[in-house]
This record gives structure tokens, C-alpha cells and sequence, in this order.
């Protein structure tokens, strides 16, 4: 009777444990896909999770500062050499001029990277406006 009990006892324990090995490996394969579909729609659509923001102002010698900021918001792919688009706006909200500048940084996710640049730009000018074009990973 004894040995019966010891018998089903070793029978549950080894069955549970094989359960649990499975379903582990099962969980890391799920886990490993959806980090890869995850990165894959990262990188598809770089300025979805590129986020900037910043402003101006005008230096000694007549130039206009742009000081910004790059948040990266995926949550697996690191963005470098991001391409911005700046476009300069008078007072009215007409646009004065555009201009393309690449950041050559790496912005990791969850991460940020500052950057500041110099413009001459047009007569008028009161505002600028900043938008992410593309990235590469």
C-alpha cells in the first residue's frame, strides 16, 4: 500500500513538472515572437515612434538657435541619424522657409538626445516648426 503511494505521489510530481517545462518553453517562444513582430513594426514607421519638440531663439549675431529634443518611444528598436524637417513661420503662420537637418545620434528606447543648431533665417521669422521625416535603425 505504502509503495502504491509513493508510486502516485512520483507519478503527479513528474507530470507537473514536465507540465511546467513545456509550458515555459512555450512562453519564451511567444515571448521571442511578439518581441519580434514588435520590432519589426518599429521598424517600419521610425517617425510613429520618434517624438521632438523644442523651440528658438535669436543669438548676438542675428542667428536663429533651434534647441530640441529626440524621444524615443519603442520599446525595442534604437533610432540613429534621424531626419528632421524645420520649417520657419512669420507671425501670420505663413511658412518662410524649410530646411532638412539630420541628428546623428543614437537615441535608445525609452531614451532621449538633445541637439541644437544654428540657422540665418529670412526676415520675419517668429516660430519653428519641427517634424520627424525618417530614421534609421
Amino acid at each position: 500500500m505504502k509503495h502504491g503511494i509513493i508510486v502516485c505521489i512520483s507519478l503527479v510530481l513528474l507530470v507537473s513538472c514536465s507540465d511546467k517545462n513545456k509550458y515555459d518553453v512555450q512562453s519564451d517562444k511567444n515571448y521571442e515572437n511578439s518581441k519580434v513582430n514588435l520590432e519589426a513594426t518599429e521598424k517600419k514607421n521610425p517617425p510613429a515612434f520618434v517624438k521632438v519638440t523644442g523651440g528658438r531663439k535669436k543669438n548676438l549675431i542675428g542667428q536663429t538657435v533651434v534647441k530640441g529634443k529626440l524621444y524615443n518611444n519603442a520599446k525595442v528598436v534604437t533610432y540613429k541619424d534621424v531626419t528632421l524637417k524645420l520649417s520657419f513661420y512669420s507671425k501670420t503662420g505663413t511658412v518662410l522657409e524649410e530646411d532638412i537637418e539630420t541628428i546623428y545620434e543614437k537615441v535608445s528606447p525609452g531614451g532621449s538626445v538633445s541637439f541644437k543648431s544654428k540657422y540665418f533665417t529670412p526676415k520675419g521669422t517668429d516660430s519653428v516648426g519641427m517634424k520627424v521625416i525618417s530614421a534609421k535603425y
